[in-house]
């Protein structure tokens, strides 16, 4: 569950940084500012949920559970003859 957790943070990071670097762009520095912030939480709580996993996944388990927390992220069903 924390590779879950850390793939959505990740994401939500990755786009409010986004929209930090657009406010920029159109001179909109407190919505820059705020959003600059709300990207850094996301980033904490992905670091967080990643730290969690790496006392819990053994080494090497780690790339089933996280192909699917991404693939989840994304809203990819995989296609069921891939299992």
């Amino acid at each position: 569950m924390a590779l879950d957790e850390a793939a959505r943070q990740l994401k939500l990071a990755a786009h409010d940084a986004q929209v930090a670097f657009d406010c920029v762009g159109l001179g909109d520095l407190e919505h820059a500012h705020t959003h600059a912030i709300t990207a850094r939480m996301a980033c904490d709580a992905a670091e967080a949920a990643l730290r969690e996993a790496l006392g819990r996944i053994p080494e090497g388990a780690a790339e089933v559970e996280g192909e699917q927390a991404v693939l989840d992220a994304e809203g990819i069903t995989p296609h069921p003859m891939a299992t």
